[in-house]
């Protein structure tokens, strides 16, 4: 099997998992702050990491050369997926998946800009009509446009960047490693933001969205405890075969693979 085929069934696999997260999270986040969520899935996905990477044949502690993109890449996943679940806030999923369409057109124009791929007429007019119905899903301008959709169109953006900062790493650093540094990021950026809540205050009138990421923290019962936690087991696999999958495949080829399960999720869901 070539990389870009192993890189592909690897992503699928990446999205199958991370499908679970999003309606553990749609079902719970009415309860939570979104910081709160990712703060406890962090604390669970850290040490699981560790196991990808005694699973890899290594001993210690993951260490890394590129302390620099590490840490970029984690932060842009925090973001990506932080602003990801503020969409969800405000948004249905069978929505919110249509927009997510753009991630293959950010993903393959940044490919060809940063990392000097070669990418052909047809696979452009596919991922440009597919930009456009985007589009037409997100109508910005109209009177029906919900600022949820910006956020997942955020979301996209910091994710495609995230893929090429992983492309990057790949060469040194295995994936195991990746997963353990952007938890670790991740863990740490939602801890230094958790006072955020209390800073700003109640806001009765703020967007869904808004209100989920500055929702104050309380405490979870047994049962979203539990699931909580079990969003750490998916995020710890997720982010091991998303990186397995962008180290083997070429960007501007796993990417459009991607939506594949955008499509089946969006067919299941009418």
């Amino acid at each position: 099997m070539s990389s870009n085929v192993k890189g592909i069934g690897f992503l699928i696999l990446a999205m199958l998992i991370i499908s679970l997260q999003n309606i553990a999270v749609k079902w719970i986040g009415g309860d939570y702050s979104a910081l709160e969520i990712v703060a406890f899935r962090s604390l669970v996905a850290l040490p699981c990491t560790l196991l990808f990477f005694r699973y890899e044949g290594r001993r210690g502690l993951p260490t890394t050369k590129q302390h620099k993109l590490e840490y970029t890449r984690g932060a842009f996943l925090f973001l990506s997926y932080t602003t990801f679940m503020m969409g969800l806030a405000a948004l249905p999923l069978a929505e919110i998946e249509a927009i997510r369409f753009s991630g293959p057109l950010m993903i393959t124009l940044l490919s060809v800009m940063m990392l000097g791929e070669k990418v052909g007429p047809r696979r452009w007019i596919a991922l440009v009509v597919g930009f456009l119905g985007v589009l037409l899903i997100v109508r910005p301008g109209s009177a029906s446009f919900n600022l949820g959709s910006v956020f997942i169109l955020i979301s996209v953006l910091f994710y495609a960047l995230t893929v090429i900062l992983t492309r990057k790493l790949q060469a040194n650093d295995s994936s195991a490693t990746i997963a353990y540094f952007s938890s670790l990021v991740y863990l740490a950026a939602a801890l230094v933001l958790a006072p955020l809540p209390a800073l700003v205050g109640d806001l009765p009138n703020a967007h869904p969205s808004v209100a989920f990421l500055l929702r104050a923290w309380t405490m979870p019962t047994l049962l979203d405890l539990v699931i909580m936690s079990g969003l750490g087991l998916v995020w710890a696999g997720w982010m091991y075969f998303m990186s397995r999958a962008y180290s083997l495949a070429q960007a501007s080829v796993a990417a459009p693979s991607n939506t594949c399960r955008c499509r089946s999720i969006l067919c299941g869901a009418f």
